[in-house]
């Protein structure tokens, strides 16, 4: 039975500008959704642009005084809230730019719409690259991260579906979730990540197994560096084998961050595009009502390629591996290909077979505690996300339908903006 996917995607998201030769480019995200529009992979979907989340629905998760202060600061008046930069984290990872309000509205509005339409039946599988920033905690950013969209999108969820399943394959640890949901059963976090060496943000350890009710349902997969697509394979489907055998979720949410790609800019791992994209098969085979993130991602040309081949595989169509022409053609040189070779065979894979064994077995044992399938008392359920019934918004949005889709031939570069050449740096004036 062939499924119904949404994709969620905001044509401006790519515009904002972190600062100068900082790592994280949103532009990655113009890019990813050009490869999209230009493969044709469009026609297999619904396509929207998604209203922009308000400070309100930030606040589901987030403190109102750190929601407060997010929007009203700027880098014009940045001095007159300089006493609480440090409370907030707004430091050199998460600096303040032009911006910063809206581009958190957007990227947790497509995942706050992805949660509804799921909860209403309306799709299957939900995309939001723009999504899963997964570090933003409660009262503070961190770690490029300052609104943390999955978790406000799983609260969104947690008003119909009883248990929800987490999947995190960024590099990093999914730590802002796991804080988030670490006292209940009602949302599972599973974690695949590299840890020790002080590899930020420094949580994820193998004995991190959640506390009261939530005792066992944070699983976390400390991984290390140079781990290849095999081995990565290999744990990563005994370990969520085990979770839905125990589990049984009625909804996931799959944050695919593209920084555990071999060759990344902040990572250590060698993964290919088509490891990676295993992982989401996997999941979407699952047969489970899903919402696909982004996440991290630093070397801008590869996040476009992963995102791009794991939005294919989730629409079951094959792309020819010669990328089509785009406006942003000369990022992918000198290969121009979709499936670049990424491995660094002076990366040694430090993950012996018996230490995955280890980590899966601990898994299983804690796994086998848990009640089954856990379920929720009867209970008023709070007013969805879109309090009537939820419509297209093909009569705002008519360049954005499935069946009238136009890709703008603009090139849409922020002033100063990287740009991917073999050196990996910013543009210069």
């Amino acid at each position: 039975m062939s499924k119904e996917i949404t994709y969620l995607f905001d044509p401006n998201i790519g515009k904002y500008y972190y600062g100068h030769r900082h790592p994280m480019k949103p532009h990655r995200l113009t890019l990813t959704n050009s490869l999209v529009m230009n493969y044709g992979l469009y026609k297999k979907m619904k396509m929207y642009v998604p209203a922009p989340a308000t400070s309100k629905d930030m606040c589901r998760f987030h403190s109102y005084d750190y929601i407060d202060f997010l929007q009203r600061v700027t880098p014009n008046n940045s001095s007159q809230f300089q006493q609480y930069f440090q409370q907030y984290n707004v430091m050199e990872d998460c600096p303040i730019f032009d911006g910063l309000f809206e581009f958190c509205s957007k990227y947790t509005g497509g995942s706050l719409r992805a949660a509804s339409m799921i909860n209403n039946n309306q799709c299957d599988i939900a995309i939001n690259w723009s999504g899963g920033l997964h570090h933003a905690r409660k009262f503070e950013a961190s770690g490029f991260c300052y609104v943390n969209d999955i978790n406000v999108a799983i609260l969104e969820l947690l008003k119909y579906h009883p248990r929800v399943l987490y999947i995190d394959i960024d590099i990093h640890h999914g730590d802002g979730v796991q804080e988030a949901f670490y006292l209940t059963d009602r949302v599972m976090s599973v974690s695949f990540h590299k840890y020790g060496n002080t590899f930020f943000p420094g949580t994820g350890d193998m004995f991190e197994i959640g506390a009261d009710f939530g005792k066992y349902y944070s699983v976390n997969v400390p991984l290390k560096e140079g781990i290849t697509d095999t081995d990565y394979f290999y744990i990563f489907k005994l370990v969520i084998e085990d979770v839905m055998q125990f589990y049984r979720p009625t909804a996931i949410v799959l944050q695919c961050g593209a920084d555990s790609l071999g060759g990344d800019r902040l990572g250590c791992f060698n993964l290919s595009i088509k490891g990676h994209g295993e992982c989401v098969k996997f999941v979407k085979d699952l047969g489970i009502p899903t919402i696909v993130l982004g996440g991290g991602g630093y070397t801008v040309r590869n996040v476009a390629r992963c995102w791009t081949y794991e939005t294919s595989l989730i629409v079951d169509e094959a792309l020819n591996t010669e990328l089509p022409d785009n406006e942003y053609f000369e990022y992918y040189s000198p290969d121009f290909c979709l499936h670049p070779d990424l491995f660094n065979p002076k990366l040694e894979n430090h993950n012996t077979r018996q230490y995955l064994d280890q980590i899966r077995q601990s898994i299983h044992e804690n796994l086998k505690n848990i009640a089954h399938a856990p379920s929720v008392q009867m209970q008023s359920v709070p007013s969805d996300f879109f309090e009537t019934e939820v419509v297209s918004q093909d009569e705002a949005y008519p360049d954005v339908t499935q069946d009238n889709v136009t890709v703008s031939s603009e090139k849409v570069v922020a002033e100063n903006e990287f740009y991917d050449s073999p050196n990996d740096n910013d543009k210069t004036n």
